[in-house]
């Protein structure tokens, strides 16, 4: 008992509220929510020390994490995190499974994470997993609602008809030989998809082939106004979402940090649109510069070296251990040359930042000193002045400095922030 108590917050709470019988016995303490040969896992631990996890099933090693997580084993949770994210097969196999526990258990910072990621930038694995059909209802729509969600359109509407199909082996995957009953049976599945769908990205063509074949299933009023917008490109009538289709939408620009949804955005600042305007040229983010792939030894040499005499760049930026991302565009030429730092002039630079991995959630902020907005520095990286720059600390950090000077808005919380990795665009 004694090292239960010290090693154990959890039952270091529950030995001294419990109190001993008359026979000096304690009470038995019950643990519901872990299985007995769990725990005999967990109580190994807590006596040796170790765990050797190799010699054990991935699937109760996922019953271990939410044990020491009841029993308030916190040093033990990202060394199960860890593991677990390097089973990358099994991961994505019982990608629901991994879902439900991260989101379920605050304390699981690295599962939530690599969900929330695989969910942005590599939905096919989930979509296509052999347990694809099993996961809930709730995790699909959070899946299609996702606005960072990197494929296209009709491919959506393809994975919510898959899962429903799944769902009802009854039923044909050939919906000409469909019944009003069978239509029924698919519509009552999928109704709570349906309006997370963005029927106005997806191309006539693919309407007409692979929606309206089921378009019993849709809403009347829906189908109605879908049918009206695709006969009538100047119909804009009951736009439910998005109502744009374009080359951004159609690509994955190719980075680690942002998404064609970014890209999107990112483009109608640079045309100084409103983000409800269309977007009306269609800009390709060409990648420059990755700072993981091209630089050595914590230095700028590459960057500089790549993007001298390169106009039209967007530099985006991930804090480390964070969901924020930061960014600037540079219209003009970067200038390295000799051996001292130029600013360079122009009206049309801005930084900007994305919080919580939510596009919504942005501050634009303009240049308002013309002559100061773009600094060409010789010992730091990216420069929009000190507003928002990259340097290396003495001990060999990279890091970003954002001091309040020629722009707008002040980026002062991320200021000294440690930088995970950061990329370079032209815009083309």
């Amino acid at each position: 008992m004694v090292i239960l108590n010290y090693r154990s917050s959890y039952f270091r709470r529950i030995l001294s509220t419990n109190k001993k019988k008359n026979d000096e016995t304690l009470t038995n303490i019950k643990l519901p929510n872990i299985l007995p040969e769990i725990f005999q896992i967990v109580l190994r631990y807590i006596y040796g020390g170790k765990i050797s996890l190799e010699e054990y099933d991935i699937l109760d090693i996922v019953k271990v994490l939410v044990a020491a997580n009841e029993l308030n084993l916190q040093e033990l949770i990202p060394y199960l995190e860890s593991f677990l994210l390097n089973k990358a097969n099994w991961m994505e196999q019982h990608f629901d499974l991994i879902y439900q526990i991260s989101f379920e258990n605050d304390a699981f910072l690295k599962l939530q994470k690599y969900c929330k990621d695989l969910i942005s930038k590599e939905p096919s694995k989930i979509f296509n997993s052999p347990n694809y059909s099993s996961i809930p209802e709730k995790l699909l729509i959070t899946l299609i609602q996702n606005d960072n969600l990197q494929i296209e359109e009709i491919q959506v509407w393809e994975y919510v008809i898959k899962w429903g199909l799944a769902r009802n082996p009854e039923l044909s995957s050939d919906p000409t030989s469909f019944s009003k009953d069978d239509f029924n049976t698919l519509k009552n599945t999928v109704q709570q998809c349906i309006p997370f769908i963005r029927f106005h990205n997806v191309a006539s063509k693919e309407f007409l082939k692979k929606v309206k074949p089921y378009k019993k299933i849709l809403p009347k009023e829906l189908y109605n106004n879908l049918l009206e917008y695709f006969l009538d490109n100047d119909s804009k009538k009951s736009v439910l979402r998005i109502t744009k289709e374009n080359k951004v939408h159609s690509k994955n620009i190719g980075s680690k940090i942002i998404t064609f949804q970014h890209a999107e955005l990112i483009s109608k600042w640079i045309d100084r649109l409103e983000i409800t305007d269309k977007l009306t040229t269609l800009y390709e983010f060409k990648l420059l510069y990755r700072y993981s792939r091209d630089e050595r030894n914590n230095s700028f040499n590459k960057f500089r070296e790549i993007c001298n005499n390169r106009s039209r760049t967007i530099t985006v930026i991930k804090v480390k251990d964070s969901n924020e991302i930061l960014g600037g565009y540079n219209p003009i030429e970067w200038k390295f040359n000799g051996n001292y730092g130029t600013f360079g002039n122009t009206k049309d630079s801005f930084i900007f930042s994305f919080g919580n991995n939510n596009i919504r959630n942005y501050i634009l902020s303009r240049v308002k000193e013309e002559t100061k907005a773009i600094y060409n520095g010789c010992y730091c990286g990216p420069s929009f002045n000190n507003d928002l720059y990259l340097y290396i600390n003495i001990h060999n950090e990279l890091k970003i400095g954002c001091i309040k000077s020629s722009y707008e808005k002040d980026f002062k919380e991320i200021n000294n922030s440690c930088i995970e990795e950061y990329e370079v665009f032209q815009i083309v």
